[in-house]
């Protein structure tokens, strides 16, 4: 089997593309560039690939000349501009990258024939949300307050509405909260702050501490979108599927912290207040993913602390000089052993 995904020069794009190559498959990416110091670089991941293409999925030559030449079984959808923050400051980009970006990849994917199954991910911020205690299902209103969850609501709803008014390949769309793992260099995300800090010897600085998230480990993630995949192969998933943590990983950022510090042997004063003002977040955000475990007999197999520690140790191994494609392919095969 053949894949394509797009941005898999990102975090959850070179993990699923180590996944999919460990499986035997023929992997290919569309990506801009990673950022500097990037899990694809540490990991050599271009070297597993059939094609690795830089291309901004904004530009619609791009992506079919990329579908065109790779000819994949299945796509996965992931590249995005996926942060908050920065979506205020550029809230243009994140609309066209990822609204006008996943039209441009519906419209190449509707004009090639060799794709069997096609997955497009957006994120559990698409839910219109009213800080309710309990998950968002599938059924609830999608929404978005600030530019980055309404342009991925956006990007939902298109989807949905694509497939009704013009069909193409079996689609599903996967939603997902906050994945964590070995090697996310990403700015403005919590886990990769903290080991930054504690490792260095610094007190971070936490936004929101009260804040609750779902937090996943990026395999549990990618174990959905590789389920919900092999369903559509065999003609079943069509539609919208969430993949979250049990309600023991909705855990509040600073309890994140502490639980991180103690990894690092670090007692006093694990973390302070961010004194500047914050753009809006989110306060309270689950979802429900009882759908996937009864339909697609899907689950998490890492609950929170053993996800934390997954991701703590992953950076702590690199740091003592383990090679990171080595640490992401044993994590995988443990995984899979699970």
């Amino acid at each position: 089997m053949h894949y394509l995904i797009t941005g898999h020069t990102g975090f959850k794009g070179a993990w699923l593309a180590m996944w999919l190559t460990q499986a035997g498959h023929e992997v290919s990416g569309l990506s801009l560039d990673p950022v500097p110091g990037a899990l694809f670089e540490k990991a050599n991941v271009t070297s597993l690939l059939k094609h690795d293409l830089r291309g901004d999925i904004r530009d619609l030559a791009t992506v079919q000349a990329a579908l065109s030449t790779t000819q994949p079984d299945v796509v996965f959808h992931l590249a995005a501009q996926p942060l908050v923050r920065e979506s205020y400051q550029d809230p243009r980009g994140t609309i066209e990258t990822n609204v006008i970006g996943t039209m441009n990849l519906l419209t190449a994917v509707s004009q090639t024939p060799s794709i069997k199954a096609h997955v497009v991910i957006t994120t559990d911020k698409v839910y219109k949300n009213i800080d309710q205690i309990w998950g968002y299902r599938e059924i609830d209103p999608l929404g978005g307050d600030d530019p980055y969850s309404a342009s991925k609501a956006m990007a939902d709803i298109l989807t949905q509405s694509w497939v009704k008014s013009f069909g193409g390949p079996p689609t599903a769309i996967a939603r997902a909260g906050n994945v964590i793992g070995g090697g996310d260099v990403c700015k403005d995300r919590l886990l990769p702050d903290l080991i930054t800090a504690y490792s260095k010897g610094r007190t971070p600085e936490l936004r929101f501490p009260n804040a609750v998230r779902p937090w996943q480990h990026v395999l549990d993630c990618l174990n959905g979108y590789i389920t919900l995949s092999n369903e559509l192969l065999e003609g079943r998933g069509q539609g919208e599927w969430n993949f979250g943590p049990d309600t023991d990983s909705f855990v509040p950022v600073g309890q994140v912290a502490s639980l991180v510090a103690d990894m690092y042997g670090i007692s006093n004063q694990v973390w302070t207040l961010a004194s500047d003002q914050q753009p809006h977040e989110a306060n309270l955000l689950s979802l429900d993913a009882r759908k996937a475990e009864l339909s697609l007999n899907w689950h998490n197999k890492l609950n929170f602390q053993e996800a934390v520690r997954w991701t703590v140790e992953w950076h702590q191994q690199l740091s003592q000089g383990d090679d990171a494609f080595a640490l992401a392919s044993d994590q995988i095969s443990l995984f899979g052993e699970m």
